[in-house]
Formats: structure tokens, C-alpha cells, sequence
């Protein structure tokens, strides 16, 4: 019992570790704080604690914002998973199970049969869910096997009095093995001495193997997996070394640097393809590059070398132009904003153009500054706004989520029926343009008789969407119009993997060379082409390129290699 008092007494003695003090730091003296890490500190340990820092910051930003919910930062940190109708507010009876299907607009968008609303909707499969074909291994070797006992007029084994004949379609049989990314082959070249004079004899290398380490398709490969697929140069190393032909960050670096500069041509010649579009949308996103920020940055400033002390931001610009079916997307990194870029893109458009449409949100920074654009606002922006407040507003934004679905469903129909933009344009004036002004009414009554509180989340974005009206509408009034900026936010995923992979650029150049390959996968992968057969034409015929880089876009280097192939 003492025993038990004793330790009962101890128990009791125990105190509670004091709560840790609250401290009030400033950003900026965290920030001089991380800077006075750096020389203890990696390059890449540096950049991870950066970002740790500059999330912190975001954070606090954004929890010092009026009416900030959970369910946002949440997003902000997590990013949603869907912003579907039925995500958002829940599916009702009357709903489709996909929001995306292309219904014909004859009988309104909504419209449906009773009877097939009584049965229950399966939700079809999203396309690309299912096995491969043979058609879709585009770069697997193809042999030709023939039958081992039969062949073309032999009499049939089973009936002798048919025979047999090919047929146009082929057995397959796909078989998939296992490679390293780059592989490598060493050539023993025999060596001869003479016994009297020592003069040594080697054998030649054989035909087309060439004289240099690292072939052409080795810096497309490296191009392809870092730029186009996020994976960083010291994993790839790692995986060389693991598959026995070691390959070293540095050594990487060195390839795609020098395959840049025989790229210069073609990068030029795609930005200036891209100003001729119809349809020019833009967005940009943030980046990092270190000699343009911390020490780094004071440096460069100190000599001279940096001319701009207000401007800090860095960002990577995406612009997607389109023409008909053609697409282009062009990456630019550096600390001018979406819509300077766009303007430097602009001014190598040809005069005799019409202004082409510019397709953006409504910041000020995505304006290409004097030149001339009809512009348009994305809906998608617009919407978004609605979503965020879904869970204080559910009635109100069910009802503007649908009525929007039914203007893309519309626009889905025009799309897979093939319209042309006069056709387009037509069929959204006739269904979706009096859903849109019903809409403008309806949220114009909200305001006006005092159900929604103009400074509210839900007035905020009932007035974006009223204040920015004739550029979100502009679909309703000019031929090819889009309805979204989509198209280019997608794009900006390939930034933001790097960014979220590799951290930052270490240098303007490291961010010239990843802009420039981005473009040419992503533009590439727009026309549904391959960017590593791309890549490795580009390369191999640099001095063709150079004297003519229009031949050597994604959609047309084709019908040039087979040219040169005839000629040869």
C-alpha cells in the first residue's frame, strides 16, 4: 500500500508541461531568417524550406481574409476533387448522371422522356476506361509472322474442297517488355598491332552508329521525361543506375541545354504561328526562379544585372491559340505577367488580321496592354465563385449551376456535331441565350429585393458575374467565342508539376529551356501527335530546321521527313 501511495503521490506531483508562448513574427523577419539558413543548407533543402515558408505565409494570408471557411481552405490546400453539379449541391430526380452528355438541344437541353425517367440512368463509362487496342501501341515494333504450315491457295485442312485465302485483318498478339528509358550499346572495337613498326589498327564503328556519345533521341528522352512528365533528373539518374547504364544529373543537364540551343528556330517559329490564331487564351501561374529571388536577387541588382526593384512575382505563362482544330500552347517563365506576354506574342501578328479573341479571367494583369482584342471572360471563373459559397447557398447555387450546364450542353452539342462558329453561334442564341438573360434577371431580383445582401459571399458573386456580363456572354454575339479558359488551364498543369516536383529553376536559362520544351510536348500532344518522335526529328535535322523552321511544326514535320526520305 505504501508502494502504491507513493506512486499514487508522484502521480499527483507530476505537473503539466507549460503551453508553448505564442509568438507574433512579421513575414518578412521569417523570411531573412530563412535566407540566413541558406549557406548551411543544400540547394534543394533550401528550396523545400522555402516552400514551407511560403506556404505558411499563403496560409496566414488567407485566414485573415474576411469569411474564410474551412471548406475553402481546404480546397486551397487540397484542391477539389470535382466541381460537378452533383458534387457540389447534389443530384436530384430530374438530373442526368452525366453532366457532360452531349444532348440534343431540339426540345431544350433538359428536356426527357417520362417514361426514362422512371428507369434507372447507368452512369456510361468515361471514355478511355478499357483495354488498349494494337492501334494505340503507335511506337511497339511490328513483325509479321506467318503461318507455319499454310499458306495462300493450300487446300482447307478441315473441307478439301475449299481453299484458303488472307484475310485483310490480321491475328495480334501485343507483348509488352521491360527497357530502361535510355538504353546503351558498347562497340568493342578490334584492335590490331604490328609486331615490328607498333603502328596499331582499329576497326571501324559500324555504319550509322556515329562518332558522338549520346544520340539525339537520348536528349528527346530526357526532354520528354522532365519536362513532360515531371520526373527529375537526379530520379532518373538513380533509375539508370539502377538498370546498369548510369546517366548523371549533370550530364542530363548538359544534353537538354545543348538541345535547346538547336531548338531556338522552331521555338521562335511556333510563338509566331501562335499569334495568327483566332482564339488566344491566357492565364499564368506562380514559379520560382532563385537568381530572381532572396540573395540571389540583391546580387544581381547590386551589379546591375536586374533593372526592376518593385516587381518580386514570378510566373510561368501559359497561352493556348487555336485556329479551326489547330492548337498551339506556348510557355513563357519570367517576372512579366500573363497579359505582357501575351502581348509580345501579339506583336508578331500580322496586320492585316482582324483582332482575334482573347479569352481569359477578368484580372487586369491578363490584358496584352495596347493591343487590340475582343475580349471575353471565362465562365468557368464565374461559376467557381458560386461553387465556393455552395454549402451557405445551396438552393440559389443549384439553380445557377444548372442553368449553366445547360448552356454546355448545348455548347457539347455543337461540338460533336461539327459545327462551324456561325453554326455555333446560332444554335447558343437560339437554346442558350435566353437562359443566360433569364439568369441575369433572376440574380438582378435576388439584389434588388433584399434576398441577398449585395456585400455578401453570394452577392460577391452574383455581382462578378453581373459586372463582367458582356465578356462572359461574348459566346452569345461573336462567331468561335469559347465559354471557358480551360483549355490553357489544363495546359498549366505541366508548370505546375515541375514546380511541385522539382521546387524551382535555378537560373532564367533553366527557365528558357523548360518553357521552350514544354511547348513543343504540349503542342504536340494538342495535335495528337507524338512528342518524342517529335523531338527526335527536330534534333536530327537541326540545320534543316534552321533554314526552314515552318516545315517543322508539330502538325506538318511529318509530311517533311517522308519528303526528305523520297529525296534521299
Amino acid at each position: 500500500m505504501g508502494h502504491k501511495r507513493a506512486k499514487g503521490s508522484r502521480k499527483k506531483a507530476k505537473k503539466k508541461k507549460p503551453a508553448s508562448a505564442r509568438r507574433e513574427v512579421s513575414l518578412e523577419a521569417l523570411e531573412a531568417i530563412v535566407e540566413r539558413t541558406k549557406a548551411a543548407l543544400s540547394e534543394e533543402e533550401y528550396g523545400t524550406l522555402k516552400s514551407a515558408v511560403d506556404t505558411l505565409a499563403f496560409l496566414t494570408q488567407e485566414l485573415e481574409k474576411k469569411g474564410v471557411s474551412i471548406k475553402r481552405l481546404r480546397k486551397l490546400i487540397f484542391g477539389a476533387s470535382t466541381e460537378k453539379t452533383s458534387q457540389v449541391v447534389g443530384e436530384t430526380a430530374g438530373d442526368t448522371a452525366n453532366e457532360a452528355d452531349d444532348v440534343s438541344p431540339e426540345g431544350g437541353a433538359d428536356a426527357t422522356d417520362e417514361a426514362a425517367q422512371d428507369k434507372p440512368k447507368s452512369k456510361p463509362k468515361r471514355k478511355g476506361h478499357g483495354r488498349n487496342g494494337a492501334a494505340d501501341y503507335r511506337g511497339a515494333e511490328k513483325v509479321k509472322v506467318v503461318h507455319e504450315s499454310l499458306k495462300r491457295g493450300d487446300a482447307c485442312p478441315e473441307c478439301p474442297k475449299g481453299k484458303l485465302y488472307p484475310l485483310s485483318e490480321p491475328g495480334v498478339l501485343v507483348r509488352v517488355t521491360g527497357m530502361a528509358p535510355l538504353s546503351a550499346t558498347v562497340y568493342e572495337l578490334e584492335r590490331l598491332r604490328c609486331n615490328l613498326c607498333g603502328l596499331v589498327f582499329t576497326a571501324q564503328s559500324p555504319e550509322g552508329v556515329g562518332t558522338t556519345k549520346y544520340d539525339e533521341s537520348a536528349a528527346a528522352m530526357v526532354a520528354l521525361l522532365k519536362y513532360g512528365t515531371g520526373m527529375l533528373f537526379y530520379r532518373l539518374e538513380r533509375l539508370q543506375r539502377g538498370l546498369g547504364i548510369p546517366l548523371p544529373a549533370s550530364t542530363q543537364w548538359d544534353l537538354v541545354k545543348a538541345a535547346a540551343g538547336d531548338l531556338v528556330p522552331a521555338y521562335a517559329e511556333i510563338i509566331c504561328q501562335a499569334a495568327q490564331g483566332d482564339v488566344l487564351h491566357n492565364d499564368d501561374t506562380t514559379m520560382r526562379i532563385l537568381d530572381l529571388m532572396g540573395l540571389r536577387r540583391e546580387q544581381a541588382l547590386a551589379k546591375g544585372e536586374l533593372m526592376d526593384e518593385e516587381r518580386t512575382g514570378i510566373f510561368t505563362s501559359g497561352i493556348v491559340s487555336t485556329t479551326g482544330d489547330r492548337r498551339i500552347a506556348v510557355f513563357l517563365t519570367g517576372q512579366q505577367h500573363a497579359g505582357e506576354n501575351l502581348a509580345d506574342v501579339l506583336a508578331q501578328r500580322a496586320a492585316e488580321l482582324a483582332p482575334p479573341i482573347q479569352m481569359s479571367d477578368a484580372l487586369s494583369r491578363n490584358a496584352p496592354g495596347d493591343f487590340e482584342t475582343i475580349v471575353a471572360n471565362c465562365i468557368a471563373h464565374a461559376r467557381r465563385k458560386f461553387v465556393d459559397v455552395a454549402e451557405n447557398f445551396p438552393d440559389e447555387v443549384r439553380h445557377v449551376l444548372e442553368e449553366l450546364r445547360t448552356v454546355y450542353k448545348n455548347d457539347a452539342y455543337a461540338r460533336k456535331q461539327g459545327m462551324s462558329p456561325e453554326e455555333r453561334l446560332l444554335l447558343h442564341q437560339q437554346k442558350s441565350g435566353s437562359v443566360m438573360e433569364d439568369l441575369k434577371e433572376w440574380m438582378q431580383a435576388l439584389l434588388d429585393e433584399k434576398q441577398v445582401e449585395p456585400n455578401s459571399t453570394l452577392g460577391d458573386a452574383i455581382g462578378y458575374m453581373t459586372d463582367h456580363w458582356e465578356k462572359l456572354t461574348l459566346f452569345l454575339h461573336v462567331p468561335g467565342a469559347p465559354l471557358d479558359n480551360n483549355i490553357v488551364e489544363r495546359s498549366l498543369k505541366k508548370a505546375i508539376l515541375h514546380r511541385k516536383n522539382a521546387f524551382f529553376y535555378r537560373s532564367e536559362n533553366g527557365a528558357r529551356v523548360g518553357d521552350m520544351f514544354m511547348t513543343f510536348i504540349h503542342t504536340t500532344e494538342l495535335c495528337s501527335g507524338d512528342p518524342f518522335d517529335y523531338l527526335v526529328s527536330l534534333l536530327r535535322h537541326a540545320g534543316k530546321v534552321a533554314n526552314s523552321p515552318a516545315d517543322w511544326m508539330p502538325w506538318s514535320y511529318r509530311a517533311t521527313v517522308e519528303g526528305l526520305a523520297d529525296t534521299g
